[in-house]
């Protein structure tokens, strides 16, 4: 199993050996924010190219680190490869799902799901759940994340709000795992 710190050490070495060092410097004293923000701009900066699976994964990064709205807009600025993958960020496409069957134990209703990562095998999507605040925002906290059918009406597996990565882990092997 390949753990978060992997995975942002992975991340660093897109980016020339000084920017990387600061980027995993940032991971050894426990500034998770700021080195991907360091990430973020690095990339943006070189007009490094990326893959859609590595845009995904920035991003799940940036959610499990509370970073994810500040960093959306310049995650999806970033320069593509143009090598289509397995996982697609879909992020910002102005989509909600009112409404999908399913779901365990967990009551969805007054939810509001957004479409997230889209798997480009199978159709599956991950989504993020948010609570509608009193004001008329969403929750700047994902309640779940949910994994859904290609056409989003039906829930295949949900995951509680601390699992950003562990949904993405299981949306990207969805599709590995199927006979």
């Amino acid at each position: 199993m390949i753990d978060d710190a992997d995975i942002w050490n992975r991340l660093a070495a897109l980016l020339p050996e000084a920017e990387a060092q600061e980027v995993k410097d940032c991971w050894h004293i426990g500034e998770q924010e700021a080195g991907l923000g360091l990430l973020v701009s690095g990339i943006l900066g070189r007009q490094v190219p990326i893959s859609e699976t590595v845009r995904a994964q920035i991003s799940v990064l940036a959610e499990s680190w509370g970073e994810r709205e500040a960093l959306t807009p310049r995650i999806l600025e970033c320069r593509d490869e143009g090598t289509p993958g397995p996982v697609r960020l879909i992020e910002g496409d102005g989509s909600t799902v009112p409404e999908v069957v399913g779901g365990g134990q967990q009551d969805l209703t007054g939810l509001v799901l957004i479409p997230w990562i889209a798997c480009t095998r199978c159709g599956q999507v991950l989504m993020r759940a948010h609570a509608r605040e009193s004001w008329g925002g969403l929750s700047y906290l994902a309640r779940y994340y949910i994994i859904t059918t290609p056409d989003r009406a039906t829930v295949l597996r949900l995951f509680p709000a601390e699992s950003a990565g562990s949904a993405f882990a299981a949306l990207q092997r969805a599709c590995s795992d199927a006979p």
